[in-house]
């Protein structure tokens, strides 16, 4: 299948990040948070993104598992102190590629397809449950301030204005 053959067959919708996505799972449990929030205990979605598309910098309250599904590997990219960390989901294991990884709640992550053109197609689970009241889409400006070091990524995956979602 090819990626807009997929994304109508798993009727994905673009995602404010970049890229298409459909929640298919929101546990009827919840808990409260830290903060005070009421949220599932967990969530779960498809995402796809396709050739030039992009996850742009972004960071939610919870953690954040992404598992590959088919396609081209995608790779992931951490802000971190230091330099930037980058992670390969992909089905190649020989080569490093991972069939899953963790985003630690409350980091700056941006991800891409790897090898272009092509595209990936991933799930994602978030624990405490996703909620867009919990996301942020990163500034372009404000990420600079932040990490200097990692002035090449942060415009690679920023719009040059944006406001926060």
């Amino acid at each position: 299948m090819t990626a807009q053959e997929i994304i109508q067959h798993l009727h994905l919708t673009p995602h404010p990040e970049g890229g298409y996505y459909r929640e298919t799972y929101r546990a009827t449990d919840t808990l409260t948070t830290a903060a005070g929030h009421t949220r599932s205990v967990s969530t779960a979605i498809y995402y796809l993104l396709e050739n030039e598309d992009k996850s742009h910098f972004h960071r939610i309250k919870s953690d954040e598992l992404w598992f590959f599904h088919q396609g081209q590997a995608l790779e992931i990219i951490l802000l971190t102190p230091g330099q930037p960390t980058r992670l390969t989901l992909g089905p190649d294991f020989a080569a490093g590629e991972l069939p899953q990884a963790v985003i630690p709640a409350g980091v700056w992550f941006a991800a891409q397809v790897k090898h272009r053109p092509g595209y990936g197609l991933v799930s994602c689970t978030v624990a405490p449950g996703f909620d867009f009241a919990d996301f942020e889409l990163a500034e372009r400006a404000a990420l600079l301030r932040e990490f200097p070091q990692a002035a090449n990524v942060v415009e690679q995956f920023t719009k040059a204005t944006q406001e926060n979602t």
